[in-house]
């Protein structure tokens, strides 16, 4: 599957990614379920799944090729348990320097747990807390980290870095992970509820913040040669956007992006310190 020509390669990844994204925006612009109590699309990435193991089959490959290999149960585990660590250290930075400065500007702060889905805008709905719908969120986020780690950082990573080499596949797998989250922009945009310059600007921000976690998922995927830190982090970074939301008497997240930013740019720089360290030291030995 690694040997295909670059032409044939790009063919491939475009393909797959248009056919997956049609079935995405079908369900965000008409079957819309998010807006039900699974408040969250996962149709689409249910589609990805069954799609990524038929093109797998294609060609004689299994989901283990790549990343979802389970045959080291102890380095896995601790590839994920890194992701999850990631994911909780960065974003309690984020949190605790958002509180800081909203305490800072004179406002009343308080936590709140509750399940919405997310929207860089703001959640377009939100779900009373109980055990159900806790657990739908949790299987929902697994559904989502599996669909798009497994295309993105797995299939689409995996066939690129032959023809194209690491560097230029993750950054191909991170631009198309990038525009791959434009579909909440363009339904705000049907709806009527943004207007076309705001929706560059949101554009161009979900590009760059799903792009960062992108590149800094491909590279665990290249220290580790697994998608288990990806995944774990990936969950986290979902999970906690979706139940724990920072309230003022002036509204509900009102930091959210910068909080986001703040916590990709951390992580993303851990990785790139860890690898950086991780290849001199192999270079030495």
């Amino acid at each position: 599957m690694t040997n295909l020509t670059k032409k044939k390669t790009i063919a491939v990844i475009l393909i797959s990614y248009i056919i997956c994204s049609i079935i995405k925006y079908i369900e965000f612009f008409f079957i819309q379920t998010d807006q039900t109590f699974i408040a969250d699309n996962v149709i689409c990435k249910i589609f990805c799944i069954i799609f990524l193991a038929g093109i797998l089959r294609i060609y004689n490959s299994g989901f283990a090729e790549i990343g979802f290999d389970f045959s080291n149960i102890k380095k896995n585990l601790l590839y994920a348990l890194f992701g999850f660590g990631l994911g909780i250290v960065t974003f309690a930075v984020s949190y605790l320097v958002e509180i800081i400065i909203l305490l800072c500007q004179g406002k009343t702060v308080s936590l709140g747990f509750y399940v919405t889905n997310f929207a860089l805008s703001g959640a377009t709905n939100s779900v009373e807390l109980s055990l159900s719908a806790l657990l739908i969120c949790i299987a929902g986020n697994i559904i989502n980290v599996v669909a798009e780690e497994g295309l993105f950082r797995g299939f689409f990573l995996h066939i690129a870095k032959g023809p194209f080499g690491f560097k230029k596949a993750n950054f191909i797998q991170a631009l198309l992970f990038g525009t791959w989250h434009l579909v909440t922009v363009a339904l705000e945009v049907r709806n009527g509820t943004m207007n076309i310059p705001t929706a560059a600007v949101m554009a161009i921000g979900y590009i760059v913040l799903a792009g960062i976690l992108a590149l800094e998922w491909g590279t665990c995927v290249s220290m580790t040669g697994v998608l288990w830190a990806g995944i774990c982090e990936h969950f986290f970074n979902n999970f906690i956007g979706n139940t724990l939301h920072v309230i003022t008497e002036s509204g509900t997240d009102e930091m959210q992006i910068a909080r986001i930013v703040l916590s990709n740019l951390l992580s993303l720089t851990v990785v790139l310190i860890i690898n950086k360290r991780t290849k001199k030291s192999v270079q030495k030995d």
